[in-house]
Formats: C-alpha cells, structure tokens, sequence
C-alpha cells in the first residue's frame, strides 16, 4: 500500500516550479544556482561605466544580437530535413580548444553558425539541472551552444531542458577522454583514457581504464574504471569470462580523440552502439555516456508507468526506487537500467548498465539515448540476439534466472486492506468456496498486526488467524502475509523481540554519525534491517521461524521495500553533505535523494545508502526466499515491490498501488510485459484497482485480463467496497468465475511456461513483437498479448462495448473455444466480446495441454489432460509438457520431473517422454481435439487400435476417452 495520502499525478509539484511555467526572457530577474566548479570559460569581469556609455551600449547590443538572431534562425532547419543519423565523430577537432566567445565577433559568429547546424534531434543536453532558468551566459560559460529551440513543439518546452529539444548543447568539439593507449588481453582489449581539460563538475577523474570483455559470441562488456580508486560496484553476482570468445557476431571500433565506441552487428553492419556522438563526462558524481540507436523502437528501463514502447521525443526516465502509486513521468518502485531495441529486419539487440546510483536515462529523436548517473562506475553489456527473446536469454543468463514457482502461486490470490478481522476474512473465502469460486491463495494486509508491529498479530481482532490458516491448508489452500521493513523503536524494552535482538546484533542501518537512523512508518518511529549484512538475514529468519510457530503462513509479501519512509531522511534530518545534495541531482520525485526514505548518508554494511538505495527491496527479497525455503523446506513465494536486475531469482512483483479505472488496466498489460523482459516473469497487477471505488464491469473486464497475468491477485483499499467476485452481481460474479475456471484450466501451459523462463530465460507473458519480429506493426502492440508462443489474449479495456478490435500477425489463427479458424494477412479483426468472453486465439503448429479444472490447484493439477493441437496449413503442430511435484525445491537440477513432448505430422501425433518422473504416472491423457483437420476421417487409430471419434463441419477432430498415461509414449492417427 502507499505510505502516505495517495498523490494525484495532478498533484505532483517537482523541485522547481519553474518546471510548470513557460520560459522566461533572459532579461528577467531570476535565482540560478552557478556551478560548484570553476567552468571551461573564464567569467568576464564587470565594468564600471558611465549611464550614457551604458545606454548606448545596450542600444547597440540590441541591434547586434536582433540580427545574430535573424542570422541564426535564417540558417536553422527544422530537425526533420536533417539525414537521420549521427553527427560525424568530432575526431579532427581539437578536444581541448576553447573559444573566448567574446575575443571577436567573427569567431563567435562562426561559433554559433556551427553549433546552428546541429540538428535538433541530434543536441545532447549541457544543461540538465532542473530549476534553472538556462541563459546563454550560463549556458556559454559551460563552453557549450546556446540555441532557443526553435521547431513547432518547442512552445511545450522549457529552458531547464525537461522533457523538450535543449537549449544548451554540446558543440562538437567539446572537450572529452582521449584514447592514449590500447593493448590486447586475454579477454579483449585494455586502454587509457585522458582527459586534459576539467568539466564543470567537481572531482573529475581525469584518467581513467577501460576493459572489453569479449565475453561471448553475442555478449560484449565494457567497464570504464578508475585505475587509482576502487569506486562502488553492484553487488550482484554476474557470469564471470574465461576465455575471450572466438566468434563474435560484433565488431568494435574505437575513436581516439575523443574517445568513443561503435560497436557493430557484423552480418548487417548495424551500429549498435555509438559513443562518439556526445562528450564522456566521468566524475566522482556525475558519469555520463550517450549513444546513437538503431531505431525509435526501445523497450525495458524499468520501473515507469508508459506504454509498453517508449516514447524517444525527448523522454526523461528517472530510476531512484520510490514508494508512490503507479503515474506517468516518475521514478516508480523499482530501478532496471536494460533496454531492447529492434533494428532493421527484425533483429535486435540489448544494452544494461550495471550501476545502482540515482539516475536520468534520457531518450531523444536522432534516436539517441544518454545514460546519467551519479555514482558507481561504467559497467555494461551489449547482448546480440539477433531475436527479441534471444536478447532477454542473454541478459537473464547475465543477472540470473528466475525461480520456479511453487504451483499454488499461480493460482487465484485475493486479498484486501480492510478486512479488519480474521473472521471476515475467513467469511469471504467461505464465500467463494459456496459460489465453487476458484481460490489458493488468501492474504492479509497490515490489518492483521498488533498496532502494525512486524511479527505480531492482533489477539483481538485476529485471535482466530491460526484457526483461519489451519482451515485453508484444510482445504489445500495457502496464507501468504504482508510485512514491511520497518522495525518499531518505540517499544518497552524488552517487550518487542525483533527490536531488542536487532539492536544486540547490530542489524540497523546507521546515520551518518554511526547511531541507528530512525525514520517513520505505520507503526511510529522505526529502524530499518540492513539487508546487505549476512547477520540480518539470520536475524530475519529467526523473526520468521518465531512467528511460523505461531501462525503457519505459507508466503510473504513484502512491501514498503524501497525503503518508504513518512519522513524525509530521518527523525534528525540528514546532515548537509554532497551526497545529500550531490552536483546533480536526477529527476527524482520530491527533488531530494531522502525524499520519503532514508538518508542518502545513511551507513550500510556493503556500503552508504547514496549507493545501496535501489538494491534494497532485493536484498529484503534475498533475506526472505532464503528464511523461507529453511521454514517450509519448499520453494519459497515472494512478492516484492520493490525490485532490481536479477529480482526474479528471489521474488516475483507486483504493479503497485493503482486505481479502479479502465486506463490502470490497460498500463497493465505494459508494466507485465516489462517485468518479462527484465527476468521477472511472475507479475501482476491488482485486479479491479487497489485506490477508488471498483465499478462492475470495470472488475468483470479485470478478473478476464488479471486471469492472464501470470501472477494473479485481486486487491483493495481501506475503506473501499468489497470486490472480491462474490460481491457483485450473479452476471458479474458468473463471469468472473469463468475466468479463473479457464485460467486453471490452462495451467499445464502456465507451469511449463515458468519452466522454459527458469531454465531458459525465457517470458511467460510474451509480446507478440517476440513471436513476429519482422512485422513492425507488432512493435507498439500492448492492448494484447501472448502465452508463450501462441496463445493470443484479446482482453476488452474499454467500457460497454461487446466488441474488441485486435491484431493478426500473418497466418492461420484458430478460436481457442470452438476451433474456428482465420486466416489472417497481418490485419486488425473485430472480435465479439459479450461481458462473459474474454477472446482467446490458438496460432497455427501449436499444441496445448489442459485439464479440467477446480477449486484449487492440488485439485485441478491431478486432472486428467486434454490436448489441442491448432494445425498449420500442412496439418503439423507441436508441443510440450513439463510436470514434477509442483513444490519442491530445484526438481529440474535434480532430475525429480518428466519432460513430454508432442507432435503432429502427416495425420500423426506422437508423444515422446524425453524424462521421466513418478509424478507423470499419476495423469492420464483423456482426450484429443485437433483444429484444422480439412476433411473428416473415415478412420482413426489409438495406438494402431480403431478409436471412435468426433468431426464437426468447423474442422474440428476430437477422439475421447483415451485413459493414456502420461509417462508413456502414445500416437493417435488418422486416415480419409
């Protein structure tokens, strides 16, 4: 839940509000904040003169900068009449050449002709500090170009540079690195950078080493260091190269001076990655890389709310974990510096930078994109693909793979904040227990604690929760709890145990000065575990196991994890210092780096908060999965908020604190496909909205798309109606039931998904881009998704339509429910969509194992199979089935699980059990049903014995009453 009154993104007011106001003539009085170090350019001294001398002076400047003016925008052409690429690299320019701007007008006239000829979409900002009203003084002393943009969308633009074509950019022969030296390793290569000339940050590194790591065949890593100063490195543990790789699919380039690199896909000669278009900047708080892109189409940097394709006109995207509910344009929960960018063709590649500090990552029109942190070291990869979900194997294969789940995680989750009693919330499972409603999984939120206390219940209220508990294992179901971070201060002493043996054990984070920094959440005054010291983990676990004693719960939600704090900073403020209040500041929510968490000065055992801040809610995670699996000796289940690159080994997430509105829910399906692709397939969102009242068909609409997200929980507000299914009406609550039956049916396809994602790499809930990467009308596609490979889901987001439009990549597409087909030339379909149907198409050469379901996973999981094959053209399909215990930990690496695949060709389906467990033995095979079979068969055989059949005029050839078992091998066959 949010920890403090709920913002509108109406409400929300940046650091300045010079940001909400249009610019300002540069004669206006203004406050600006000058550069903590000496600029590039001297500052000219002022001059006494007389009134007359001024006046006519002023009058003749006036003339002369009138005509500079007409002169410069006489020149200018828009952004769009310029060749889309790169400026040529600044190579035979004079990196360390200045031009006193005011030594003659001809050099300054020349000076601004050249930087007129820039294009618009290709200036890099020199000016991103937010607040300032940027003048061409300030702007020149920082040696760089002064340009008021000048094209038709430049009137949304403002002088700051926020969001809009920057004022203030980089010449071309601004000052950089120089490449001084390079040497070949056994890895790849090893050079020198120079700088010669200082920036207008402090503590510039002016020397500096730069690796490449041939890693792999498709996997390049660059690191830019500092050869005299260890600096903060992400503490996560990455693949480490052992040899240099011996056919590389990229080629790397190097410019001198300045220094860049362009890297190269060598079958196409792509440029992938091109540095030489703006300055380095590597300083001790400020480090800055930018490069070309292959194209407008960039995906990943989490965690924002957007579409599903970024927008590169101008995008600021901050990352800074920040507990605010889901709006545009903020730094949200979590931080995920990767991208995917498709290029021409339908290749593509990937690009993450292993760094944790506050920073702006900055998309433009050239396409071009700039990296902005502000601490850290440069650590990054480029992954070659050449597909879209090759790209996202090798960046999972960089961060880790993610956790098989447990079964019983993909089953329906409900959950409210409000319940207010253990036996209300015994009452709404015994609710949808009578309805046959679809239930695993029941949560409490922070209601459940004594005065919100971690670890504790409330006798009163929820005297009865271990009877609660004790009742869902009864009826094979599970009880997850939410807990937060924050560890109340304020008890008696001796009376609150994880408080009191926290303190013994040192596991708080500490202030500046060493003393346990204490901040603010629901329970009061509260300290804050230190997730990166191995001591709290134990502590954490003991706290867990004292509590399991007590109520068994099966799972944990944890939440308030970035870390949230009601406070800015502490209970003592945070003391004045640089990494408080650092040279820049990125466009974090509230301005500060202790906005509503913790100091930035605040001391980790790994290292200070400034560095550690957005690793927190996966280290808590780490802490979590590992109490569990030694608590219940099974795969543990973790629902975090707060999230970070290699997250989806520990925890899945959820989307945060949105809102009962049917634009929450079409921004769902973007944040879901997001997480896929940053190596955490089990996400999802609230269903029918968290905030605000829920409306009816807005939830019905929900419960048919959260059905397919693969983490699948309803949940609610304080003081807001139920919206649990049962609480609407029978249409509604009909409808929903639907849902959820369908989502357990198809739970042979979900389970085997989650395997190729923790053994491969691979995205559960898949955009259809990954499956049609030649067809660009697929690249902005987020009203639809698949399941894997081929189950297309066409959910309604829209209000009291029966209809929904959606697209059809190329081929032959067949109607899950009926068998139906299409052919499709890659067009938008109108589809029928009554309040009862969400739309489900199978895509040709696809086979699908379901069951029949029921009211929990155990049950539903031990059904027997019925498989659906959706025949291509030339009558083939293919599939397959992964199946062990469903809960005990690392089943594939110990070899406890069967592996079954299936096939069709030539009126022939064949199983094949490539590994085989006991567990198969228990599911049989009870029926058949095969989409597109164009004549009806005149015989069809069972292991070569006649079987009776079905054909419907549809094409549609279904054998039953097979009683196959799964563990053994099988073909069906059919002849005309």
């Amino acid at each position: 839940m949010v920890s403090y009154k709920r913002l509108n993104p109406e409400d929300v007011q940046f650091s300045s509000a010079l940001l909400s106001e249009e610019p300002r003539p540069v004669h206006e009085e203004v406050s600006v904040r000058e550069p903590e170090e000496a600029s590039l350019l001297p500052r000219r001294p002022s001059c006494s003169v007389n009134t007359g001398l001024l006046l006519i002076g002023c009058l003749l400047l006036l003339l002369c900068g009138g005509w500079l003016l007409g002169t410069m925008f006489w020149l200018h052409r828009p952004s769009n009449q310029q060749p889309h690429k790169p400026p040529p690299p600044a190579g035979a320019q004079t990196p360390n050449s200045q031009i006193d701007i005011g030594v003659n007008d001809t050099a300054a006239a020349s000076r601004r002709e050249a930087c007129s000829l820039i294009p618009e979409a290709w200036r890099f900002d020199c000016y991103p500090e937010r607040g300032v009203v940027v003048t061409r003084e300030l702007c020149e002393a920082r040696n760089c170009c002064f340009i008021p943009a000048s094209s038709p969308s430049s009137s949304a633009t403002r002088p700051s540079g926020r969001n809009g074509i920057p004022w203030c950019f980089y010449p071309q022969d601004f000052p950089s690195y120089s490449l001084v030296s390079i040497n070949d390793t056994s890895l790849g290569q090893k050079g020198t950078l120079v700088r010669e000339v200082k920036t207008y940050y402090p503590a510039d590194i002016l020397t500096l080493e730069v690796e490449i790591r041939h890693e792999t065949d498709t996997r390049l890593r660059v690191r830019i260091t500092d050869p005299s100063n260890s600096r903060f490195e992400v503490p996560i543990s990455v693949p480490t190269a052992t040899k240099k790789a011996e056919s590389p699919v990229y080629t790397i380039e190097f410019s001198k001076q300045p220094f860049g690199l362009i890297v190269k896909r060598s079958s196409t000669g792509a440029v992938l990655l091109n540095t030489t278009v703006a300055p380095l900047f590597y300083a001790d708080q400020f480090l800055q890389l930018s490069t070309s892109l292959q194209s407008q189409f960039i995906y990943g940097l989490g965690e924002h709310r957007s579409t599903f394709l970024h927008d590169v006109h101008w995008n600021t995207l901050t990352m800074w974990a920040r507990d605010v509910p889901p709006m545009e344009q903020t730094n949200l929960y979590g931080a995920h510096p990767f991208y995917l960018a498709m290029e021409d063709g339908g290749n593509a590649h990937g690009f993450f930078l292993l760094n944790s500090n506050a920073m702006d990552v900055i998309l433009q029109p050239a396409p071009a994109l700039t990296w902005r942190t502000i601490g850290g070291i440069l650590d990054f990869y480029v992954f070659l693909g050449p597909d879209p979900a090759s790209v996202i194997e090798q960046y999972v294969e960089v961060i880790g793979y993610p956790a098989m789940p447990i079964y019983w995680a993909l089953g329906y989750h409900l959950c409210r904040w409000g319940y207010h009693t253990s036996n209300s919330t015994w009452e709404v499972v015994k609710s949808l227990r009578n309805y046959r409603i679809p239930q695993d999984v029941q949560w409490n939120d922070i209601d459940y604690m004594d005065q919100f206390l971690d670890f504790t219940f409330d006798s009163t209220k929820f005297g009865t929760l271990p009877d609660l508990v004790k009742d869902l294992h009864a009826h094979d179901q599970r009880y997850v709890m939410i807990l937060d971070p924050g560890i109340s201060s304020v008890q008696p002493d001796g009376s609150y145990w994880p408080y009191d043996e926290g303190l013994r054990r040192d596991v708080f984070i500490k202030d500046a000065e060493g003393k346990t920094l204490i901040g603010k959440v629901w329970p009061g005054l509260t300290a804050y575990p230190d997730f990166s010291d191995d001591v709290t983990h134990e502590w954490w676990h003991e706290n867990l196991q004292r509590f399991h004693e007590k109520v068994p719960f099966d799972g944990l939600w944890i939440d308030m994890n970035e870390p949230s704090n009601f406070l800015d900073g502490s209970t003592n403020g945070c003391p004045s210092s640089s990494l408080e209040n650092p040279p820049y500041t990125p466009g974090i929510l509230g301005g500060l780096l202790r906005a509503k968490t913790v100091c930035a000065t605040a001391q980790q055992k790994q290292s200070i908060h400034y560095n550690m801040h957005s690793l927190y809610g996966l280290m808590e995670a780490k802490a979590s999965a590992s109490a569990l699996k030694r608590i219940v000796a099974k795969r543990p289940f973790v629902i975090s908020r707060s999230t970070f690159p290699s997250q989806g080994m520990y925890s899945g997430h959820w989307l945060g604190d949105n809102r009962s509105q049917w634009k929450d829910m079409y921004t769902s399906i973007a944040g879901i496909l997001t997480f896929n692709l940053l190596g955490i397939p089990l996400v999802g969102a609230d269903i029918c909205g968290f905030s605000e009242e829920p409306q009816e068909e807005l939830c019905v609409r929900w419960t048919q798309l959260g059905a397919f997200y693969p983490f699948t929980r309803n949940h609610n507000a304080i003081d807001m109606k139920p919206q649990d299914p049962t609480a609407f009406s029978p249409l509604a609550r009909t409808a929903m039931k639907q849902a959820l039956l369908l989502r357990y049916s198809l739970y042979p396809v979900l389970y085997t998904l989650f395997h190729h994602a923790h053994v491969h790499g691979h995205t559960v809930a898949r955009p259809i881009m990954f499956e049609f990467p030649k067809d660009v009308k697929t690249y902005g596609i987020d009203k639809q998704f698949l399941w894997g490979k081929s189950l297309l889901v066409t959910p309604v987001l829209d209000p009291g339509v029966d209809y929904v439009d959606g697209y059809f990549p190329e081929g032959l597409w067949y109607d899950y429910y009926t068998g139906d087909s299409l052919h499709s030339k890659g067009e938008d379909l109108r589809l029928h969509a009554p309040l009862d149907k969400i739309n489900l198409h199978l895509r040709e050469g696809s086979i699908t194992p379901t069951q029949a379901p029921n009211l929990t996973l155990w049950v539903s999981s031990g059904q027997p199979l019925h498989l659906v094959s959706a025949l291509s053209d030339d009558g083939s399909a293919s599939g397959d089935l992964f199946w062990d215990d469903g809960e005990s930990i690392d089943t594939y690496e110990n070899n406890l699980y069967s592996y079954i695949i299936f096939n069709v060709t030539q009126n022939v389906m064949t199983s094949q059990v490539l590994h085989s467990n006991v567990e198969a033995t228990y599911i049989t095979v009870e029926t058949a049903a095969f989409y597109g079979v164009k004549q009806k068969p005149s015989r069809v055989l069972l292991n070569s014995q006649d079987a009776a059949f079905t054909y419907r005029a549809n094409q549609v050839l279904t054998v039953a009453d097979l009683g196959l078992n799964l563990s053994q091998n099988f073909t069906i066959s059919w002849m005309f």
